[in-house]
């Protein structure tokens, strides 16, 4: 059964209860919103960013602000910070087996027990405050419930 369906979602509000969403664009084409007017490109095409990035991105973007202060504490509120993040894929179940960041930092200014103390307190600072870690590591409950938008609309 093919439906052609000329629905558009309105752009200029959020979805009432919600922060985020994402609307189709084109074929596995979408575009993610947030409620303060940023949009991301999603899909494999040119200038998009895949889901799977979208996750590793939200990973180490957590890591890094929820370090932030505690580096700036110790190393100096303009310290450079690279982290990056690789993935080990398993093809058949279609899922991340491992997902390891790497975070850079100029430590050259500090003893080897500083970078060690440092290490394991940025370690534990990111382990208990980011939370997209901790709700990744936790495997939470995902559900997804289908709704008709044309009878949503007609019962607004």
């Amino acid at each position: 059964m093919s439906v052609k369906s000329p629905r558009e979602f309105p752009r200029d509000n959020a979805p009432e209860g919600t922060d985020v969403w994402v609307e189709r664009t084109a074929e596995r084409e979408l575009t993610g919103f947030n409620v303060r007017g940023v949009s991301i490109p999603i899909g494999r095409g040119e200038g998009r960013i895949t889901p799977g990035e979208l996750l590793k991105l939200s990973l180490i973007g957590c890591a890094g602000m929820t370090m932030d202060n505690s580096a700036a504490h110790r190393l100096g509120e303009d310290f450079a910070l690279r982290i990056t993040a690789r993935a080990t894929s398993d093809e058949k179940e279609n899922r991340y087996l491992d997902i390891a960041e790497e975070i850079e930092l100029d430590l050259s200014g500090l003893t080897e027990d500083e970078q060690a103390r440092l290490t394991d307190l940025l370690s534990k600072v990111i382990g208990r405050g980011c939370t997209v870690e901790r709700t990744v590591t936790a495997d939470p409950a995902i559900r997804h419930t289908i709704i008709n938008a044309a009878e949503k609309d007609q019962n607004a």
